[in-house]
């Protein structure tokens, strides 16, 4: 048997360490910068399943990654070798599309923290998650950066074989369009053999789980809107909160196994925004006259009072678009408003018994600080697509291993 251990580096909230856990794997301990973020991730994984082993050494907080070797190269020395994986990619704001995708962002350069890590290390294997623009150049006058060639290359340097993938998460049972550049690199195994193993088994994970694999929307929230019931919110005053209605689909089954609540309890983070009545029917208006799934914005003119960037309805049958950290940019397929954090999370794939801590919202300078449970929800990485690429990645060094003549 392997060693199945890992550290989860830029962990944010907990998704891709979720679906870690899900698939065997054991967490030695988790790096993320934010507190609101590790606050998710301490009382769901650390807290409530005892998820990681976490070193004597090592108080249980939040860490910056520079910050975190500067002040524990030596203790990550002695590890050298004895971890099997890392996971995890740095923030994703400067290479993402749907921002303002500037080069000169400083969580750029962590991907060079990422790399020092590595070499610190020196695990069997690692996966690295980013979006899909970090596959695209960054042209300059003089030079153009592609990081997806830079990080791939330092990897090489090191003795790490990698192979990358740009991954629909909706091929994956995520009831989500959401495309994420997916790396994996292996010290003396084949990480392609890792995307083969996925891509041959999904749809038998998804059978296996009471899902299929092209989930769709109303299947994943079908069971959350207003209509099912409201209370109110039990964390925050003079707002409401939505109540389970019947499971519709093995999708909705299987994000409330483990949930225990009666039925007259609110669902976690699913608190419904206070609309005043101008949004409430500029909602109305989209519903009536947006085409579903498609983004429309002020210049398309299907309505007159669209003054945000771009907003999609959600069409019910089909998988939603990218969940980002900006919630206004989706409105509810059948009711005029925008989703829930709980709604964002059934999208992402978080169980709901997965909780969510911190603010729901942030807004002005303090965007550049806070994390709220949007935000977390927005940045991670779907633990049902993390789940099945752990599975993956230990079956291919446990077949490595049961060779004769292999070297691990």
């Amino acid at each position: 048997m392997i060693n199945n251990t890992y550290i989860d580096i830029f962990a944010g909230c907990g998704g891709l360490s979720l679906g870690l856990m899900n698939a065997g794997w054991k967490g030695l301990f988790a790096i993320e910068k934010n507190a609101d973020a590790f606050s998710t991730l301490k009382y769901n994984l650390i807290e409530k399943y005892n998820h990681f082993l976490w070193p004597n050494w090592l108080p249980v907080k939040e860490y910056d990654i520079n910050d975190f070797i500067k002040n524990y190269s030596l203790e990550l020395m002695q590890l050298q070798g004895k971890v099997t994986l890392v996971a995890g990619g740095p923030p994703c704001q400067g290479f993402s599309m749907a921002g303002k995708r500037n080069k000169d962002d400083q969580r750029n350069k962590l991907v060079k923290s990422y790399i020092k890590f590595i070499k610190i290390l020196k695990p069997k294997a690692l996966i690295f998650e980013n979006v899909h623009g970090f596959t695209v150049h960054f042209k300059e006058a003089i030079q153009i950066k592609h990081y997806s060639s830079y990080i791939e290359r330092a990897l090489k340097r090191i003795g790490y074989r990698t192979k990358y993938k740009i991954i629909d998460m909706s091929e994956y049972g995520v009831p989500q369009k959401r495309k994420r550049f997916i790396l994996v690199a292996m010290m003396d195994s084949n990480p392609e053999a890792v995307f083969n193993y996925i891509e041959k088994n999904k749809k038998s994970f998804c059978n296996k789980h009471g899902i299929t694999h092209n989930t769709t929307v109303e299947e994943a929230i079908g069971d959350l809107t207003k209509g099912c019931g409201i209370v109110d919110s039990p964390d925050t005053k003079g707002f409401k909160a939505g109540r389970y209605g019947h499971a519709i689909s093995g999708y909705q089954l299987l994000m409330r196994n483990g949930v225990s609540i009666s039925p007259n309890e609110a669902v976690d983070s699913h608190r419904f925004v206070n609309h005043s009545k101008e949004i409430t029917k500029l909602h109305m208006d989209l519903l009536q006259s947006a085409p579903p799934g498609k983004r429309i914005t002020p210049k398309d003119n299907v309505v007159s009072n669209l003054k945000r960037r771009g907003v999609t309805v959600l069409d019910k049958n089909s998988p939603s678009p990218t969940i980002t950290s900006i919630p206004d940019e989706l409105v509810h397929y059948s009711e005029p408003r925008i989703l829930t954090v709980r709604e964002h999370a059934r999208i992402q794939s978080f169980p709901d018994w997965f909780e969510f801590k911190g603010k729901y919202t942030s807004g002005g300078k303090r965007r550049k600080l806070e994390v709220p449970r949007y935000t977390q929800v927005g940045n991670a990485v779907p633990p049902l697509f993390a789940e099945q690429i752990g599975i993956a990645i230990m079956e291919v060094l446990k077949n490595d291993i049961s060779k004769p003549n292999s070297i691990v």
